[in-house]
């Protein structure tokens, strides 16, 4: 099995900066993408982008387009979300996710979750 850990979450406030990481652990790392979804309170979980591995093409979400870029580095397994210009709505846990299927906003096409790392932007 995969095992994903996220890591880099915090407080900031709007227009600030973070960046987040998550490290794939496993004897065979086989996923062709990875991607990251986000959950405010009493929301559903939302799809924020994704990266084709092998190639490194990424997607992401209209909403964080322009201000959000991921990036991964394939000898380590990592995956980085590069967050600017941060604005309170960006305020969720964000979860890593792993696939065999190609890039996808749908939850069900993801095998492997992480713990999720909290991010809050204030006002």
């Amino acid at each position: 099995q995969v095992q994903l850990a996220e890591s880099g979450g915090g407080m900031v406030q709007a227009g600030g900066s973070l960046r987040l990481a998550c490290a794939a652990f496993g004897r065979t790392f086989n996923s062709n993408t990875m991607a990251w979804f986000r959950q405010a309170p009493g929301k559903e979980r939302e799809y924020v982008g994704a990266i084709w591995w092998s190639t490194g093409s990424t997607y992401y979400a209209d909403s964080v387009k322009g201000r959000f870029t991921i990036s991964r580095d394939g000898a380590k397994n990592t995956m980085y979300l590069q967050m600017n210009s941060l604005k309170p709505g960006d305020t969720a846990v964000y979860y890593c996710a792993a696939g065999r299927q190609g890039p996808s906003m749908s939850r069900d096409h993801y095998d492997y979750w992480g713990q999720g790392t909290q991010v809050t932007v204030s006002s």
